[in-house]
């Protein structure tokens, strides 16, 4: 018994189950990361964090740059309807906005129909039955527009149907429509929509869904702002054209005139003559007639 050693090299063997658990823990479980791996990770959410934030920052350029909410010489306006007549088809103003060259909202105000309303149209107008409540009378707003817009440059897409349902007109030569604008137009010469020149040119998505006439207006009025040197370069080369034709149509109606008043002097000159001629025959017929009747006497 005491001359027995202990040999402490040897180890107790463990059971198999837990050298297997051991083994798979090994082989499945997450490796500890380094310190250098760790900062790298911290860093890579800092960058992804920074881009995030950076596409958020970006500026709207629809979002006024200017606290100026005064009349200036170029407004923009838009319109929503909603549907009248028995079957809502027929369109009738329901609200109208108008901002300055700025963006910033001048007149914005919801319009109650003459004609009783049947379609809302909300998934497109963005008015609700709650909005036409308390909303103006259409002759009321009438009459605001039309002292706004006198005398202005009027900015806005297809125009011809904001008019129509205000019931006003507006100076061709101050109508600046986007809709009608050459270099918006596509290949075939037709107007594109709002939205797309907004997300073409302007880089802007609008009219996800229910249309804003704010956020409208102000595209439209970016959009001419942004090609306003050649745009107004381009409406005056027309204007002068169209006063050059004016010019040629009156140089025109004066020999008109004077070719045929000299045609009148012709044909109460003719009437004159044939009136001598007649007179000349009768006369000439009664004294051969008193020449018989003397014969007559005589005999």
């Amino acid at each position: 018994m005491g001359s027995e050693v202990k040999n402490p090299k040897i180890r107790p063997q463990l059971n198999p189950n837990w050298t297997q658990l051991r083994q798979k823990l090994n082989c499945h479980g997450p490796k500890p990361k380094s310190e250098t791996e760790i900062l790298q990770s911290v860093l890579g959410k800092r960058k992804e964090r920074s881009n995030v934030e950076s596409d958020d920052s970006q500026p709207n350029p629809l979002t006024p740059t200017s606290s100026d909410f005064s009349v200036t010489d170029a407004i923009a306006m838009d319109c929503e309807m909603v549907g009248v007549s028995p079957l809502g088809n027929k369109s009738a103003l329901g609200r109208v906005t108008l901002v300055n060259k700025w963006g910033n909202v001048i007149y914005d105000e919801y319009v109650r129909p003459v004609d009783r309303v049947v379609d809302f149209r909300t998934k497109i107008s963005g008015i609700r039955p709650q909005h036409l409540r308390k909303a103006k009378d259409f002759r009321l707003v009438q009459k605001k527009v039309a002292e706004l817009i006198k005398g202005r440059i009027l900015v806005g897409h297809a125009l011809r149907n904001d008019l129509k349902a205000l019931l006003l007109s507006h100076s061709k030569k101050d109508l600046r429509d986007t809709s009608e604008y050459q270099p918006f137009l596509n290949k075939e010469g037709r107007s594109k929509a709002l939205r797309h020149l907004s997300a073409e040119v302007l880089g802007v998505k609008i009219q996800n869904g229910e249309h804003c006439p704010v956020e409208d207006a102000r595209a439209a009025m970016l959009l001419y702002q942004r090609n306003k040197k050649e745009w107004e370069k381009s409406a005056k080369d027309f204007s002068r054209l169209k006063e050059k034709q004016k010019k040629r149509k009156q140089k025109k109606k004066p020999k008109e005139i004077k070719a045929s008043s000299s045609s009148n002097v012709i044909v109460i000159e003719a009437r004159i003559e044939l009136a001598r001629i007649t007179t000349w025959k009768e006369e000439r017929i009664r004294g051969h007639t008193l020449m018989q009747l003397l014969l007559l006497l005589s005999i």
